[in-house]
Parts: structure tokens; C-alpha cells; sequence
């Protein structure tokens, strides 16, 4: 039945119900109705006291003409129902709710407009990314409401009035989970809130939010609804239809409520409901409209006229690819290159990062952070392993802090699957992860490539074999091509969710072996470029100076990192402050550089 509501959402405007809150204090409900006083209020429940109740709802908004009615079930996960001591019925309710709306559907159904059943999946009333709540816990939550959901009988899940993209990853995995134990699955929408303040509760940008979902191909729609009216909406919608390639959702309230006399009211009319949603559908080519708080079945039938009548504008997606952290998103590619990572949140590479992990002085290391940022980095590489020390530990003391008190978004640098697995149940934005290689096979590549797959994260392949560094440009290609053929064939990653760090080597030891180095380097970035041109390619730059004084590192490292921008480079891990641009470098300096890192031997010619 789900493929019936993508083709119906292929071929028209669709139109979701209204507010089913609205409706059921409308019908002026006593305690009783609920089931007695400790469950008054809890709408959730009345599908089992007083299905009669929710019957109704549905009722009006199909005879609106409603092509999608929502189950009665956005507060209906155990965490919330425990409020009412009613978690052991969690699967009862969403299982009965479901197949009262399925009924209703059914019954108003036709050849010529067939009804469908959304299950309505709330954000709870904790919030994951400030520690309410586990991810674990969460997604075990969303597991138990999904499953009742599909036995009740739904044709697809709408994850809406979502405040903390923290959330929206936990419930994502719990869908994903069900889907795999069930061998099948149904389309999902994910629709977020912007408050008036114009981000999310948690102060996440739009377009953080377009970037964290982006990776799920489990996503099938994308959208608003809730906290204000459609005025209100328009500047973060017209993002979303601009940068999204899915179809696009939009479910405002009847205008921001408003407290009267005790009373929350909602001031939108249907008329002026209806004019905005004619430009949303007509100029900016939104495919789902409906109704949230304070729409009635009023709201609705004009909707429904509009969705007869109108058809998506034509949208043209720049979808530039990202990465997020919970407040706002970073392109994978800048124009003029390189997006700088900041490589000093690294217990291997910094001392004071190092001093400041063994003291457990975490918000020492917010600073720390938070002055990359200052000198430029637009990423950070975040490494907390240290010998002696419980790295999953220290990992989740330092992603705790840095997602909610850093604005950038982070790499999670660990040889360790637990750890990676750590820092990414606590992260709300989209990580890079750092890294995977073919130095032991595929094994370890599996399971890494597994958990971005699972928390939407991007990856970065070190051309790195069963023979160990790649050296040469080709074995750099070639390695990358075995890496991308696994990870996207056979791991489901998407070509733009690979980095590719094809490694440098010290041009400083003057070592045979390694004089051809970096123009090998340089010409495998070209290279890989040329022949996946959807991936990304990054380096950690310092390596090509290790072991020369600090000036000279400074010089050799600007030089180099120009000159693999020039051949492609997407990104590069470094100490932003320590970059100098060349027209700061003498003459001199810049000519010594080239021909390090040229291997042109001047000297022996003469």
C-alpha cells in the first residue's frame, strides 16, 4: 500500500488533516471520556476510552476531502505515556490508533482518491542533546511506537514537530531497525519545527537540519509544520524547496498562538490559510500541505480545493553537500578551497589538548575549540585516545560539551568502533568520521562504515592497503576505487559521503623513498578528482614538514596546501593560524618550497 501513496504524492498535491488537538477540545471531552481523572488530558489514551472520540476527528477532515489523516499517537511512546503510568500500554495504544484510522480511510476511499494513514511520531518531552534522555533509550522508544504503528496498519510514518535533530536520528535508527527485522518498509517524512526566533529549539539553522536528514535514504519527504503560521514559515521554506531534493511538506499552525483570557487561540482564517498555501504550492513547489495547531476542517477543505486545482512549481535543487553540527552547516567544498579542519583537539597531535584530556578539564578543552574557530577552522578534529585512559569515557565527556557549546561541525577521529559509535549517538549535526582503510581487510572497514550508514555520517578512506601506504599516485587511485566500490555497493553509502585522504609523507627527512612524495600526492588528488568527482578529497597537510623547524613547516605546509588546491583538494586538517598565504612568503621561500616539493634537484646539477 505504500507504494500507493508515492505514486499518488508523484502525480499530485496531497493534503494532510488538520489539528487533531483542536478537534478533540472541540468536542468539549470530560474526564471520564479520557478514563478517569489521572488520564485526563492525555489524547493518546481516549483511543482505548473513547474511540468514538477519535473517530470523529477523522471523520470531518476526510469528508474535507483529506487525502492523509494522522494517527492519533504524537505523544504515544513510553516515554511520554509513563507520564501517566500507562508505558506498558505503549503498543496497545499506537496498534489501536492505527487501525481506527485505517478503518475511517478505508471506508471514504475511492478509485479517485484514495486515503492513506500517517502515523504521527512526536518529539517527546525530553530532549536528547541536553541530556533528558539516552539515545538508546530513545530509539528503544520509537522502536516499540513504530512497530504498533505498522500493526495497526499505516502507510507511512510522519516524524513532525521535531525540535532537536538528536531526536530525529534516534527515531530514524528505530524505523531503520524495524524496517530491517520486518523486510520491509514505508516511506517516512521528517518535519521540523522553526520557532519564532527563525531555527529549531535547540538553535538549529534550516539548513543544519536539511544537512543532518540528507544522508537517510530513508527519508522520503521533508518539511515544516507547527509553532507559527505560514507567513512565518516562508523564508525557511523557500530553503528547504531550493536545497532539498525530496518533496516538500508544510503544516502550519492557524497563526502563532495566542493567550486569551486562559485560552489558546488561533486567529488564521481559512481564506488567509488558502492564499498562502496557493504560493507555497504555486511558486515554490511544496507537494504535501495540511493543517497543524488550531486548523479545522474549514482549514482543510480549502486545501483540498487547492490540491484540485494546482501543481508544484518546477523547482531547480542546489543540494551542495554538507556537513552540520547542531546549530548550523559547513559545505564539503569551498569556493576558493581548502575548508580548513582544525587539528589541535587531538590528544596524538596537541600537547595541551593532551595535558588538558589527563586533568579531565573538559570545558578547558570548549576553549580550546572554540579558538580554532576564532582562527578560522570551519571543522574539528576531535582524537581523545590516549593510553591508559577509558577513550569511550573521555570521547563522550568531550561530544557532550562540544555538541551543544560548538557551532562548527565536528570530524570524530578514533581507531576504535566503540568509541565512533559513542560520539555519534551524542552528536545532533552530521559528522565526518576519520577514518577507514584497507590495512586489515574489510572487517574493520564493515562495522565503521555500518554505524555512518546508521547515524547519517560521512567517512574519510585513507589509501591505505592489505600492502600497506599507498605511495604512488596510481596505488593512491587504486586503492581509493576498491575503498568507494565496497562502501557504496555494498555499505549503501552515497559517493558524496566519502573523503578520500590519499596521504602525505615528510619531505623533511630527505629520505629517497620519499622525495617523490608530495607530487605523487598532488597527482593522485588530481586523479581521484578526475575519475569520482562526487567525492571529496582531504589531507592532513603537517605531514609533509615534519622534522623542519617551525618557519620552514609554516612555508612548506602554505605552499603545499596551494598547491593541491590547485589539483583539487576539497579540505585539509591544519592549524588555520599557521597557513600563510602566498603572497606573504618571499620569493625566495616559495622557490625553495616548489622545489621541495617538486624534487627538483637544483643542487646536484651544479
Amino acid at each position: 500500500m505504500h507504494t500507493s501513496f508515492l505514486d499518488a504524492l508523484a502525480k499530485r498535491v496531497l493534503v494532510f488533516d488538520g489539528a487533531t488537538g483542536t478537534s478533540l477540545q472541540a468536542q468539549d471531552l470530560t474526564a471520564e471520556d479520557f478514563g478517569g481523572p489521572a488520564l485526563e488530558g492525555c489524547n493518546e489514551h481516549l483511543v482505548l476510552s473513547n474511540p468514538a472520540a477519535v473517530e470523529a476527528v477523522h471523520r470531518d477532515f476526510l469528508e474535507a476531502g483529506a487525502d492523509i489523516i494522522e494517527t492519533n499517537t504524537f505523544g504515544a511512546t513510553s516515554v511520554v505515556l509513563a507520564e501517566y503510568d500507562i508505558a506498558h500500554l505503549t503498543r496497545e495504544i499506537n496498534r489501536e490508533a492505527a487501525a481506527i484510522a485505517r478503518r475511517m480511510a478505508d471506508t471514504y476511499a475511492s478509485a479517485a482518491q484514495p486515503r492513506f494513514v500517517a502515523g504521527s511520531i512526536g518529539p517527546t518531552t525530553k530532549l536528547p542533546s541536553l541530556g533528558h534522555i539516552g539515545f538508546d533509550a530513545l530509539r528503544d522508544a520509537y522502536a516499540e511506537q513504530v512497530e504498533g504503528l505498522i500493526d495497526g496498519g499505516v502507510d507511512l510514518l510522519c516524524i513532525e514537530t521535531c525540535q532537536d535533530m538528536l531526536q530525529v536520528k534516534a527515531t530514524l535508527a528505530a524505523a531503520a531497525g524495524v524496517f530491517a527485522e520486518r523486510g520491509s518498509r514505508l516511506p517516512v517524512i521528517v518535519s521540523v519545527t522553526i520557532e519564532t526566533m527563525g531555527t529549531m529549539l535547540m538553535g538549529t539553522e534550516i539548513s543544519a537540519a536539511l544537512t543532518t536528514i540528507d544522508p537517510y535514504d530513508i527519508v522520503s519527504v521533508f518539511g515544516m509544520n507547527c509553532a507559527t503560521g505560514p507567513e512565518e514559515m516562508e523564508e525557511n521554506l523557500r530553503t528547504i524547496c531550493q536545497h532539498s531534493p525530496r518533496p516538500v511538506f508544510v503544516m502550519p499552525n492557524a497563526g502563532i498562538p495566542e493567550n486569551v483570557g486562559g485560552h489558546t487561540c488561533y486567529r488564521l482564517t481559512p481564506d488567509e490559510l488558502e492564499a498562502s498555501m496557493r504560493r507555497f504550492v504555486g511558486d515554490l513547489g511544496v507537494n504535501i500541505i495540511g493543517g497543524c495547531c488550531g486548523t479545522t476542517a474549514e482549514h482543510i477543505r480549502r486545501l483540498a480545493a487547492i490540491a484540485r486545482e494546482l501543481t508544484p512549481a518546477p523547482r531547480t535543487i542546489d543540494n551542495s553537500v554538507s556537513v552540520s553540527s547542531l546549530y548550523s552547516a559547513v559545505p564539503l567544498h569551498l569556493d576558493p578551497p581548502p575548508l580548513l579542519i582544525g587539528e589541535r583537539c587531538n590528544a596524538n597531535g596537541s600537547k595541551k589538548f593532551r595535558e588538558l584530556l589527563l586533568e579531565d578539564r573538559f570545558d578547558d578543552m570548549v576553549a580550546m575549540a572554540k579558538e580554532q574557530i576564532r582562527e578560522g577552522a570551519h571543522l574539528l578534529d576531535i582524537c581523545t585516545a590516549y593510553v591508559g585512559r577509558d577513550e569511550v569515557r573521555d570521547m563522550r565527556e568531550v561530544v557532550t560539551r562540544f555538541n551543544t557549546q560548538v557551532s562548527i561541525p565536528l570530524m570524530i577521529d578514533s581507531t576504535e568502533v566503540p568509541v565512533i559509535e559513542e560520539a555519534l549517538k551524542l552528536y545532533a549535526g552530521k559528522a565526518i568520521v576519520n577514518s577507514i582503510n584497507l590495512e586489515d581487510g574489510e572487517e574493520r572497514m564493515a562495522k565503521v562504515l555500518a554505524l555512518c550508514k546508521t547515524y547519517g555520517a560521512a567517512v574519510v578512506a585513507l589509501t591505505i592497503d592489505e600492502d600497506g601506504m599507498a605511495k604512488t599516485a596510481q596505488k593512491k587511485l587504486d586503492i581509493a576505487a576498491r575503498i568507494r566500490s565496497l562502501a557504496t555497493e555494498k555499505y549503501g553509502l552515497r559517493d558524496e559521503d566519502i573523503i578520500f585522504d590519499p596521504l602525505t609523507f615528510t619531505l623533511g627527512s630527505g629520505d629517497e623513498e620519499f622525495r617523490r612524495s608530495a607530487i605523487e600526492t598532488i597527482e593522485s588528488i588530481r586523479m581521484i578528482k578526475e575519475t569520482f568527482p562526487r567525492c571529496f578529497v582531504s589531507l592532513g597537510v603537517s605531514n609533509v614538514s615534519f622534522g623542519l623547524n617551525p618557519q620552514a613547516r609554516h612555508v612548506l605546509n602554505s605552499v603545499f596546501l596551494h598547491e593541491a588546491c590547485e589539483a583539487g583538494l576539497d579540505m585539509a586538517i591544519v592549524h588555520a593560524s599557521k597557513i600563510m598565504p602566498l603572497y606573504r612568503i618571499d620569493d625566495k621561500g616559495r622557490e625553495l618550497a616548489m622545489d621541495l616539493i617538486g624534487d627538483h634537484r637544483k643542487w646536484e646539477q651544479q
